[in-house]
């Protein structure tokens, strides 16, 4: 199986972050729609979602491990 060779440019680096706090914000819109009462389907469904957000998160921190906590949640941008 071949392994994918992952672009860690700086232009790979900006973009990717900029992907980042685009997922921190649907968690954020995921995690208010949950909070609006809803069937449990729809619930567990929303929090499958969250769960996948987060691994990709967790992939894309892992892959530029230089950048700082401070960086990765910065929105200022």
């Amino acid at each position: 199986m071949d392994e994918k060779i992952e672009d860690k440019s700086e232009d790979s680096k900006k973009n990717h972050l900029i992907y980042y706090r685009s997922l921190s914000k649907i968690i954020t819109d995921i995690e208010t729609e949950m909070s609006q009462k809803g069937e449990p389907a729809i619930q567990e469904h929303l929090t499958s979602r969250i769960e996948a957000i987060e691994k990709d998160r967790k992939r894309i921190r892992e892959l530029f491990p230089d950048i700082k906590k401070e960086e990765w949640d910065d929105n200022s941008s």
